[in-house]
């Protein structure tokens, strides 16, 4: 369970804007996640930068926090690892827009079979299988030629 303390002086301060910063304690708590995880994912994901203040407390941007969110949905939700989820931040440039669109045999380690690959990874296999046989053929036509 998640240690949050006494709430009350949360509760009655108004709600904070769309565009405010937001505590540590108020992302795990949102989040559902003890604060500790947070500060795990920030050695494991770069994109994961909350602003610092002196004392090292931690402020993190609206767009933080979509990301955390996107993360926590990935890991807990979809199953993927960390790994995985790192590989997306990588390919995105470190944002992870459209992930649920981006092919899940590239990506996600689950060992379940998946019945029939979406479109997409067909049209790759056969680009992958042309590019292959391509190859085969020079490789077939080098070898003539030094004989």
């Amino acid at each position: 369970m998640m240690e949050t303390g006494d709430n009350s002086a949360h509760s009655l301060r108004p709600p904070k804007s769309a565009g405010a910063f937001r505590t540590i304690s108020e992302v795990a708590l949102d989040l559902d996640l003890p604060q500790h995880v947070l500060r795990f994912w920030e050695t494991k994901f770069t994109s994961v930068k909350p602003m610092k203040r002196g004392g090292g407390r931690r402020y993190y941007r609206p767009e933080d926090v979509v990301l955390l969110k996107q993360i926590r949905s990935l890991l807990y939700d979809d199953r993927y690892t960390i790994k995985g989820v790192q590989k997306l931040l990588r390919d995105g440039g470190g944002k992870l827009a459209n992930v649920k669109a981006q092919s899940s045999l590239s990506t996600k380690t689950s060992t379940e079979p998946s019945g029939t690959a979406p479109a997409s990874d067909i049209t790759d296999r056969e680009k992958l299988t042309s590019l292959l046989n391509e190859l085969e053929d020079i490789r077939a036509e080098l070898q003539s030629a030094n004989t």
